[in-house]
């Protein structure tokens, strides 16, 4: 049996899980170092409402999806997205292209895609180190000891890779509204390293000279993200790259693609692609195995 481990439960480590499920003789771990599934599909949540903080709808163009379109059909038959009908000021809205929200939260697209898989995810799991030792990879991790896998799929972003070597507010009538207000890439660039406390009154005073009738919010989250949009995919690796071969250590995301939903089905189908002939070999080795009857 092939222990295989995806490090990043987003949207590209979800569905490359999923994507494995049923691969011969395979088995799937998923680790993450946040405290649940999404990554920049996060969606917070506190007593009265919830908000998605990273991406807050998706976009399909059927003729540029081609085999990805069965994804978005899958998840709004299941219900877990549906059509974006309110007006959005400022959207540029391409002819044939269709949006959705996720009602229960962006992250519950991720957490779909990790149910489908049925891999064993364990969250509050970092990963500082990844060596060979006996012919696998062992990964090293801020809490728990090491363990160690046949096949690695890295799917943060390429910086982190690196570093290892309307519809969208909740109108439910129990809760009251969310408003998420994003900053330019500039403003983040500029306060990437300031206190977060800082950084949300700064946003605030702005947002009270914008819209001074707002009420005054039951909770606040301020979100800081180091890797946002991807402005340059990396070139001549299209959805993943093969770092080691034997043993298998793999990278993906939509740093190799684009910063979307449609970049990152893209990575893990290419991901899955690239893993399952690995995995073949495992079923080989299995099939030369004496057999005891006695």
């Amino acid at each position: 049996m092939a222990r295989v481990l995806v490090v990043g439960a987003g949207l590209t480590g979800a569905a490359s899980a999923a994507l494995l499920r049923g691969a011969p003789r395979a088995q799937v771990s998923v680790w993450d170092k946040a405290r649940g599934a999404g990554g920049r599909m996060s969606t917070t949540r506190a007593d009265r409402g919830s908000a998605d903080l990273g991406a807050q709808f998706v976009t399909c163009e059927p003729e540029l999806a081609g085999p990805r379109l069965s994804f978005y059909e899958e998840l709004v038959t299941h219900g877990i997205l549906k059509p974006l009908t309110a007006p959005v000021e400022g959207m540029v809205v391409r002819e044939g292209s269709r949006n959705y929200v996720a009602p229960q939260g962006i992250s519950s697209v991720v957490k779909y895609y990790l149910e489908q898989s049925g891999a064993d995810v364990s969250y509050e799991q970092q990963v500082t180190h990844i060596s060979l030792r006996d012919g696998r990879w062992e990964v090293s991790r801020k809490a728990g000891p090491p363990e160690q896998f046949d096949v690695v799929i890295l799917t943060m972003p390429v910086p982190q890779i690196l570093q290892l070597q309307g519809d969208i507010v909740n109108k439910s009538p129990k809760v009251g509204p969310s408003v998420v207000v994003h900053t330019t890439v500039t403003f983040g660039s500029e306060h990437l390293d300031s206190e977060p406390a800082e950084v949300q009154q700064i946003i605030l005073n702005h947002l009270q000279r914008i819209v001074p009738s707002l009420p005054k919010p039951s909770s606040i989250k301020c979100q800081r993200w180091r890797y946002s949009q991807v402005t340059r995919a990396v070139a001549k690796c299209p959805g993943q790259m093969i770092l080691h071969t034997q043993p298998l250590l793999i990278c993906g995301g939509d740093g190799f693609t684009r910063s979307n939903f449609d970049g990152c089905i893209e990575s893990a189908m290419s991901l899955a692609e690239a893993v399952k002939p690995h995995l073949q070999q495992f079923q080989s080795q299995a099939a030369k195995l004496p057999l005891d009857l006695s």
